[in-house]
């Protein structure tokens, strides 16, 4: 959840201070006159649970920034690790605001891995530039966990590991920049992705705001804040030790209450608070916060540290520069123990408003003492290093003052907003002005036709294998020729596709989408869509990819019928060939592409931006046909991406415990229980496709 009015940092475990950070970005940028507009995007969340502005469709900030919030399943808030099923229709509905508001942005940019694949399927269907900055990454997440004690079964089960990290997979594939904080992000995390690429990485730290965490002015302690901090502590006066974090494990608070609370010199000489999100009653909290709470509370009562510490209840976001200024105020510290810190944002505002800092020696911290000499580094797992590193602060006034001192000149030539978007709109107008967006030009209808709906279906395993049910098929499809569109889509070139159809008297569609979406035909004369095969020509170099593959084990290429020029089909056997490994071959020697695993058999080797998803996207555009009124009979694993999203989608009964299997359990997605054409049948009644065209459990929808 995100909105720019009274940010909600540390509520749960996906509120973080790298929400702040996106926000702090679009309001920077926003600022530039280069800058036209910086719209945010996110879901829609109406819950009682949570404030009603996170179900408001529109937050305008000023004339250039705004909050857009998109409906995407379930209308209750879901954690990011329920979000994965709901991708698709994210982007479908992204897509679909950028054209009824003719608001197609000049660049993408995603943060984290749900965005990323949101941001690199509409990277590759409009032709937009793709920035990426993912924040904290899959791999590393997995490995941590395996550290943990977790076995691999309870981590996929609880964060959807696999769905995550094959989202950082595409989204590196398809990004033309990833920005990180610091170079050990790209040192120790990128460089675990098969689709890692050196060039495209570029190192930008984020920005403070400048003008809101600053120095304190001497006025601090007469506030409200300060007399609520008060209340806890026995003597109130003594430089404070301030930590400030959500609620979770790995910011390792207990650790620095065990640090502070074994030194008998740390507690007679300083007071600490903990300010570790917001909650009413802990109990309310989710699992993993309960567990941080209640090993604080352990911790203080084993050390007897009350009247020695502080736990604010709550607080809001504007409330966080005025905790930095007072304990600047009295002479105290900022820590960070946290076990790892992708950058380290309250790091920065800590040195902004005139803290020294003690920091976890692991990840963003180490970039920010180079650049600010103003505190220590310690191991997060050495509690007696935390305690060393504060004593040294405390007690010497002058490395106290010059470690202020050095932070405060250290931020405004490194960390400020303005020096981070001059360093951004340096990277991005250079891939801007090369882009070639994909232009639209609507198809004008044929006079007394309306098409407002199209049939999708695959040939293998949908409409071929029973004649009787497909030739009823084939008379429902032309009693319904003036309002529906009948499209295939195949993985067969066009030749091979028309020798099929012929011999099971299939009439030619209206559009037919062959050789796995890399090509587009439309009747009557099968004429070729060149502007469909200009997009998909980005990076596409088939010849090194037909060299590197040459005598790889478990690879044989199909007959060159099953070629074309932009579609490499092999037959692989997956007992000797892993696909993973092909796709690691490929992006070593920088061949982005699209890799469609169908049959048990049949792997083809697409353009990035081709598959049928895509080009079915394409064709919707250009006829100006609703995706929720496009029904696809999907017969293989490469049919997956049209079927997901808005799209009202059907398994045949032939094919439910196959590659479309992961399909089970979609809104939109409906297992016939008969097989091949008759189950498209079945299916185009269960979703009332030629009368109501939804799927039943969902509200009929208003025509206007």
């Amino acid at each position: 959840m995100i909105r720019f009015n009274d940010l909600e940092l540390g509520k749960d475990a996906d509120t973080g201070g790298q929400t702040l950070y996106v926000l702090e970005l679009a309001r920077a940028l926003a600022r530039l006159p280069e800058v036209s507009r910086v719209d945010v995007f996110t879901r829609r969340v109406i819950d009682t649970g949570v404030s009603p502005d996170y179900g408001e469709t529109i937050e305008k900030i000023d004339d250039t920034l705004r909050v857009v919030r998109i409906n995407a399943g379930p209308e209750e808030y879901i954690p990011k690790e329920q979000l994965w099923d709901h991708i698709e229709e994210f982007t479908d509905n992204i897509a679909a605001f950028f054209r009824e508001n003719d608001a197609i942005p000049d660049i993408i940019h995603s943060h984290y891995a749900d965005a990323g694949n949101a941001g690199a399927l509409l990277a590759k269907s409009f032709g937009l530039p793709l920035i990426h900055t993912g924040h904290s990454l899959g791999r590393v997440k997995r490995h941590r966990l395996l550290a943990s004690g977790l076995g691999s079964d309870q981590i996929e089960t609880l964060y959807n590991m696999s769905r995550r990290i094959e989202a950082e997979e595409l989204t590196l594939a398809t990004a033309d920049k990833v920005i990180t904080s610091t170079h050990q992000e790209i040192e120790e995390q990128y460089e675990l992705y098969h689709y890692y690429q050196p060039d495209n990485m570029s190192v930008i730290p984020p920005g403070t705001d400048l003008t809101t965490f600053m120095p304190p002015e001497g006025n601090e302690l007469q506030s409200e804040i300060f007399a609520d901090i008060s209340r806890h502590l026995k003597e109130p006066k003594k430089p404070i030790i301030l930590a400030l974090s959500r609620p979770d494990k790995r910011k390792n608070i207990t650790t620095l209450i065990e640090a502070y609370g074994q030194s008998e010199q740390l507690t007679g000489m300083a007071n600490l608070m903990i300010v570790a999100g917001n909650r009413d009653d802990i109990d309310d909290l989710d699992d993993n916060a309960q567990e941080v709470f209640h090993d604080i509370l352990v911790t203080i009562d084993r050390f007897d540290l009350y009247g020695k510490v502080a736990i604010p209840k709550h607080h809001s976001r504007q409330d966080v520069p005025l905790f930095y200024r007072i304990v600047a105020l009295s002479k105290g510290v900022f820590v960070n123990p946290a076990i790892t810190e992708p950058f380290g944002l309250t790091l920065i505002e800590a040195a902004a408003s005139g803290l020294p800092i003690v920091a976890t020696e692991d990840g963003g911290p180490q970039d920010i003492m180079n650049n600010c000499e103003n505190g220590f580094l310690i191991d997060p797992f050495d509690a007696s290093s935390i305690t060393t590193a504060l004593l040294n602060l405390l007690n010497s006034k002058q490395l106290w003052k010059q470690s202020a001192d050095n932070g405060l000149a250290g931020v405004r030539e490194h960390y400020s907003w303005d020096a981070h978007v001059k360093s951004y709109l340096k990277l991005i107008k250079p891939l801007v002005k090369r882009a070639e967006p994909l232009t639209l030009k609507p198809i004008r209808l044929t006079k007394g036709l309306y098409n407002d709906r199209a049939i999708v279906s695959d040939l293998d395993q949908n409409l071929i294998g029973d004649d009787e049910s497909l030739q009823t098929l084939i008379g429902i499809i032309r009693k319904q020729r003036k309002s529906t569109k009948f499209v295939i889509a195949t993985g067969r070139s066009l030749d091979s596709a028309l020798k099929l159809m012929k011999k099971h008297r299939i009439p030619e569609p209206d559009i037919l989408i062959a050789s796995s979406g890399t090509e587009i035909f439309y009747a009557p004369k099968l004429t070729a869509d060149k502007a469909w095969l200009n997009h998909i020509d980005y990076n596409w170099t088939p010849h090194k990819i037909r060299r590197l593959l040459t005598n790889f084990p478990g690879l044989k290429r199909q007959p060159k019928l099953e070629q074309t020029l932009f579609k490499l089909s092999y037959y692989i056997d997956p007992q000797i060939a892993d696909i993973d490994e092909i796709n690691q071959l490929l992006q070593e020697e920088d061949q982005s592409v699209n890799t469609q695993f169908a049959f048990g058999q049949c792997l083809d080797i697409l353009p990035l931006r081709a598959s049928k998803g895509l080009a079915l996207r394409y064709i919707a555009d250009r006829w100006q046909i609703p995706l929720e009124r496009i029904f696809v009979a999907g017969g293989s694993g490469a049919d997956e991406d049209m079927m997901r999203g808005n799209t009202l989608a059907a398994v045949v009964a032939n094919r439910h415990h196959e590659e479309l299997s992961n399909l089970i359990g979609g809104k939109r997605i409906y297992f016939a229980k008969q097989k091949l054409a008759a189950g498209i049948i079945e299916a185009l009644t269960h979703y009332d496709f030629f009368n109501t065209c939804r799927a039943p459990q969902e509200p009929e929808q208003d025509d206007d």
